[in-house]
């Protein structure tokens, strides 16, 4: 029987947090594929838990083993019957509005039950195993539950995504969650006959003291608002990889491996201090991105510190509180309490009340004094020295205020927006003839714009005449009215070549970026052109829409410093193609710090018969232009008359992205 109970545990443990991957890349590119719809993913991850284990409390002290046993097994089969986890087409999203609840339900449409039977298993078996096994205590359970889910997060971007497609990962995911059902539901009814036990605990301690849930909450919401609020701020300010998403969930499920597994690996005496010291780096990092290191290396290490540090700090005093058996359901309740209230403060409050990305200095601010409280709470041994631990509260409470006092009334005036898909800023920056009014999301500029009237139609940042952009509009132009379409509105710096007659249509899912394109710059407000701004995800749009026959389609939308994956993918192609004329031209923005997205391109334009050129261009600070790589796909007479771009042969050793398969280890730089 215990080997049934850790295998048990340990198999819905690793489907638990395998299938957050698998879902993830299903319906992420139906939502721009940002970091925001990934939080959004983990705010319902963390609401279904919260949901398992109050039905693990509530069926454990309400029903008899009984009617819990044949309860418990026919929620498995109905769960089962739900199989496989395929999202429905009818959830694409047609517009560019706030899409949360909309994720949200698809979620809850796709996966909610099997995830909702999978998330009661720690708590409920952990409970069974009290009752059958009275004196033992679970809580070891608890750290391998933990480590089965590690397991199941590194085994998808090693094992799963660089081997199998969607569908068989579906797949398998759905055989593994069948084997789990079978054993959960023998586990079940083998108690069927059993008289509820009474564990032999003091009356006192059977129902747990406001101050003790409210700590056990406040240790668990704390370090959950540290990892997703540091994964949004890595993935859109460093590098929009995946895997770091993994990476620091896989940091946070260590933590509390180590801190369940036992006491000797959380010292106060290391991670308070260390704490006090990384909370104003990272309220710098924070508020000033440029500030951090220049690469992908040092700050993703000081990102995996600062999660490991406070989730270390938050889950070691949450650990040290753990109360006995009797109460280890409400426990755990409180527990995914605490993670769902710090989902939806990052999730859907956040973005709500907030202009900027404040949430990661605010928990950093908040798990100090967390902690801090912690440690003088409920002492077992002696009293620690309390005038370090006040001081480090006292010093960390008027750095705080300090920062909110500079991000109130910052020193330079700069505008900020912040919704669903990001924050995005205006700022002036410069003097005289060289003044440039940017936008950016995170460190990224996503456009610039000289404010010298003389300048002011001046094409900048990556879409220069000599780059691919230029290029790109020289080769598709026929003498007459030119249709061009742009996927990824910045500023509208494409607006730029336009001419009288032209037809420009910008797609746009961002309503906040489009907002802040026709207040704050002027190339849309001076285009003479015919202009259109079609509000919503560029393939949906398009799908949806007749073929525009484009003389030139550019392909700029980008998420974070790549462009999103679901448009480099086959399908994503065939629509382009679709949506141009025979001979058009379609130009497709690849520049990345982290990714080489050539061959990516380069084996699309294969599956379809074209040509592809590489046409890379240098910085000129004095025109405003950055250097740009961007990949020409069209026909190879139209494009090997210009000396600038260079034919691309056919490319080997890369599999082609598809709807259904993408993987980028094997292109990361």
């Amino acid at each position: 029987m215990l080997i049934l109970y850790a295998g048990t545990i340990f198999l819905s443990a690793f489907l638990l947090f395998q299938v957050q991957p698998i879902i993830g890349k299903m319906v992420l590119p139906w939502f721009g594929g940002s970091a925001s719809a990934w939080t959004v993913c983990m705010l319902f991850f963390q609401l279904t838990l919260l949901l398992g284990y109050l039905y693990a409390h509530l069926s454990s002290r309400c029903l008899t083993s009984r009617r819990q046993a044949f309860l418990h097994a026919g929620l498995l089969g109905l769960a089962a019957m739900t199989l496989p986890i395929i999202p429905g087409e009818g959830w694409k999203p047609v517009t560019g509005d706030d899409p949360a609840m909309q994720l949200l339900g698809l979620l809850a449409a796709t996966i909610g039950l099997p995830y909702f039977m999978l998330s009661t298993t720690g708590p409920l078996l952990q409970h069974w195993f009290a009752q059958e096994r009275p004196g033992r205590v679970p809580y070891r359970l608890f750290a391998l539950s933990n480590f089965a889910s590690l397991l199941g997060l590194l085994s998808y971007p090693f094992l799963f995504e660089p081997r199998f497609t969607l569908k068989e990962m579906s797949a398998f995911w759905s055989s593994g969650f069948a084997l789990f059902a079978v054993f959960c539901a023998a586990l079940a009814l083998a108690r069927r006959g059993r008289s509820q036990s009474v564990l032999s605990v003091p009356a006192p301690l059977e129902k747990p003291s406001v101050r003790d849930s409210l700590f056990w909450c406040a240790l668990a919401a704390i370090p959950t608002v540290v990892l997703m609020s540091a994964t949004s701020h890595l993935t859109a300010n460093i590098a929009p990889v995946p895997l770091l998403w993994v990476i620091l969930l896989v940091i946070y499920l260590l933590t509390y491996i180590l801190c369940f597994d036992s006491a000797r690996w959380y010292r106060r005496r290391l991670f308070l201090p260390l704490m006090a010291v990384l909370t104003p780096l990272l309220i710098a990092c924070s508020t000033y991105p440029s500030l951090m290191p220049s690469g992908i290396v040092w700050p993703t290490l000081l990102f995996c510190l600062a999660v490991f540090t406070y989730c270390m700090a938050c889950h070691g005093e949450l650990a040290r509180l753990k109360p006995p058996p009797a109460q280890l359901t409400a426990y755990f309740l409180m527990i995914a309490l605490g993670g769902a209230i710090g989902g939806i403060f990052t999730g859907l409050v956040a973005p709500r009340i907030f202009n900027d990305d404040y949430e990661l200095a605010l928990s950093c601010i908040a798990a100090v004094c967390i902690v801090g409280a912690a440690c003088q709470y409920r002492q077992t041994g002696p009293a620690p020295n309390s005038r370090p631990i006040k001081a480090t509260i006292l010093c960390t409470t008027l750095l705080g205020v300090m920062w909110a006092a500079n991000a109130i009334s910052p020193s330079t005036p700069t505008i900020k927006g912040r919704n669903f898909y990001g924050t995005v800023k205006v700022k002036d920056t410069g003097s005289g003839e060289a003044l440039v009014r940017q936008l950016t999301h995170g460190v990224i500029i996503h456009g610039r714009q000289f404010l010298d009237p003389s300048r002011q139609s001046w094409p900048t940042t990556y879409f220069g005449m000599s780059g691919g952009a230029g290029i790109a509009i020289a080769a598709s132009r026929r003498g007459g009215p030119q249709h061009v379409g742009i996927i990824g509105l910045g500023i509208g710096t494409m607006a730029a070549y336009c001419r009288p007659g032209d037809a420009y249509r910008f797609y746009e899912i961002n309503p906040l970026v489009e907002r802040f394109a026709n207040e704050h710059f002027t190339y849309l407000r001076n285009c003479p052109a015919h202009k259109e701004i079609a509000t919503g995800d560029a393939r949906l749009v398009m799908a949806a829409e007749p073929s525009q026959q484009f003389d030139m389609l550019a392909v700029d939308a980008f998420s974070g410093d790549a462009v999103p994956v679901h448009l480099l993918t086959r399908e994503a192609f065939a629509i382009y193609f679709r949506e141009l004329k025979p001979d058009g031209v379609l130009a497709v923005h690849v520049s990345n710090r982290y990714l080489n997205l050539v061959p990516i391109v380069q084996k699309a334009a294969d599956t379809f018969k074209r040509a592809a050129f590489l046409a890379a261009s240098g910085s000129d600070e004095a025109r405003g232009l950055k250097a740009s790589t961007w990949v020409l796909v069209g026909q190879r007479e139209q494009l090997a008359r210009f000396a600038s771009l260079h034919e691309l042969p056919p490319a080997t050793g890369v599999r082609p992205w598809t709807d259904d398969y993408s993987s980028l280890l094997g292109i990361m730089k």
